[in-house]
């Protein structure tokens, strides 16, 4: 999901726009049916085409850089990942009264990683774990390093520091604000010193495909780059807990400046997400205060 709760760009994108722009630009698949996923995203809009790929559509500028970046990097990073990532098949461009550059993909068949799917869940957090590591593994040389187009996703989480600053005193006397901001000043304070590695930007459940309820591939790479990867670590917060949490901690395996970092990135979307009334708002409340109650632990 993406950081900008007012952007919309989805009015207009719809199958008959699709059809349109498949049979300009890849008029060999023009034949096929076109149909909306059952689950789709906020950033894109994604159909299916046929029965083995996809057509995904950015919704806004700021998304559309994503779609380049993935194209050119998704084929050097799979064969280095444990599980599947989406396989590039063409790339399209502005077209049809459609202004931005778009994607058709491979189909990957499962379902999202919802958790009464999911047999062993400390098993599951050991599996993202080994992906999440296997990534950072991977080559960065020439990557896009964290910016712009990761929504500051292996930056600095500073960048967000006025609005997170804002969205405390917004939320003062509906959450626990002053230790909130402790969080947010330790998180600040462990400053980023290692290599650049490569980092997802957006390990959630909704990215998580799982077949037989084992981790079976990895989606949406939209916010991913070259950087600092405490962001990759929010999901311990956001669907592991107790045993599987520890599992996930102790499998990534990162440093705990690191960690700081991450329970930084977590509460600050957190907060946000309490703030708008979100409909994850609830489940956000939760976040805030295991990450709260984790850094409370540390003092």
């Amino acid at each position: 999901m993406s950081d900008n709760r007012h952007a919309d760009g989805r009015a207009g994108i719809d199958a008959a726009l699709v059809r349109r722009l498949v049979a300009a630009q890849f008029p060999q698949w023009s034949g096929l049916p076109v149909e909306p996923v059952e689950v789709d995203g906020w950033d894109n809009r994604t159909y299916r085409l046929g029965p083995d790929m996809t057509v995904r559509l950015p919704t806004g500028p700021t998304y559309a850089l994503a779609v380049e970046k993935e194209h050119r990097w998704l084929p050097v990073l799979a064969p280095r990942l444990p599980v599947e990532i989406p396989e590039p098949l063409g790339l399209g461009r502005p077209g049809e009264g459609y202004p931005h550059h778009w994607a058709v993909r491979r189909w990957i068949d499962g379902q999202t990683a919802d958790p009464s799917r999911i047999d062993d869940m400390t098993a599951f957090a050991e599996a993202v774990a080994g992906f999440i590591t296997a990534l950072q593994a991977a080559d960065p040389t020439g990557g896009p390093a964290g910016g712009e187009h990761s929504f500051q996703r292996g930056a600095d989480p500073a960048h967000y520091d006025a609005q997170t600053r804002e969205t405390l005193r917004e939320l003062e006397g509906r959450v626990d604000t002053a230790a909130a901001a402790r969080v947010w000043e330790a998180a600040l304070a462990a400053r980023w010193t290692g290599e650049p590695v490569w980092f997802h930007g957006d390990i959630a459940q909704g990215n998580l495909l799982t077949r037989d309820g084992k981790l079976a591939a990895v989606i949406d790479f939209g916010t991913s780059g070259v950087g600092d990867p405490a962001c990759d670590l929010v999901i311990a917060w956001t669907m592991f807990e107790g045993a599987s949490r520890e599992a996930f901690r102790r499998a990534v395996a990162q440093d705990e400046a690191t960690w700081a970092r991450a329970r930084g990135w977590a509460i600050w979307k957190a907060l946000l997400l309490v703030s708008w009334d979100h409909a994850e708002a609830q489940a956000s409340r939760r976040v805030i205060d295991a990450v709260i109650a984790e850094h409370e632990a540390l003092r």
